[in-house]
């Protein structure tokens, strides 16, 4: 988890992606922030309690003759405490982009997770570190011969032809079993109390539907 020093972590702690999605829909923030193909891979695939929250430090892969030139230090070197990592890799490359040495270096400097949009590689290794990685998919072949890395701290697309999401530096991912979500920072204020008040409406409408009510009476009751 990441650094509670943090108040919008500390804030945020009390609630699951699918309660901050419910939020930024009530903003009309596209599609709830979700960023669709990002699942947990590390410490377990898709199980547990393992929640990340943090704000977005991102490295950005492109191709190697991209014009840009190869960023002159290696990114996983700064990653600030509490922060969540986020890669950005170009689509349908079937390197990693990211590996258990990545990991074990942000997880000394106090990083919260690690979120690969992209391949990543080393599991076992990862998974021995309890470091959560949320990731596209797998690989085993290092991103060397096709790729570099080209900015660190700029803004990213989110590498799919389902959505045009983008990710900043600064605004906060949070990751858990049900998928990734970014909140942007300047929404923060807003979203916070909706969320608050979604959950309690929530469970009220939960121990009422668990007693006979109907899902549609509930609704109106506690929700409209």
């Amino acid at each position: 988890m990441a650094s509670s020093e943090d108040p919008i972590v500390r804030a945020l702690q009390d609630y699951t992606t699918c309660d901050v999605s419910d939020a930024l829909c009530k903003l009309g923030y596209p599609n709830g922030g979700f960023l669709s193909g990002l699942t947990m891979w590390s410490p377990l695939r898709q199980e547990g309690s393992t929640k990340i929250i943090g704000p977005a430090y991102i490295a950005k892969y492109a191709p190697l003759d991209d014009p840009a030139p190869k960023h002159p230090t290696h990114y996983i070197d700064q990653v600030p405490k509490g922060a969540v990592l986020f890669v950005s890799c170009p689509p349908k490359i079937p390197n990693a982009v990211y590996g258990g040495l990545m990991s074990t270096r942000a997880q000394a400097l106090g990083a919260a997770g690690s979120i690969i949009d992209g391949r990543f590689r080393d599991v076992q290794e990862q998974r021995e570190l309890a470091y959560p990685v949320f990731a596209r998919d797998v690989g085993t072949a290092p991103p060397a011969e096709l790729l570099k890395v080209v900015a660190v701290n700029v803004p990213v697309k989110l590498q799919t032809d389902e959505q045009d999401m983008q990710i900043r530096p600064g605004d906060y991912l949070i990751a858990d079993i049900n998928g990734v979500v970014v909140l942007p920072v300047e929404l923060v204020e807003e979203a916070l109390p909706l969320m608050q008040k979604q959950v309690e409406a929530d469970t009220r409408m939960a121990a009422e539907i668990k007693k006979g009510m109907s899902f549609a009476e509930a609704s109106k009751k506690f929700r409209s």
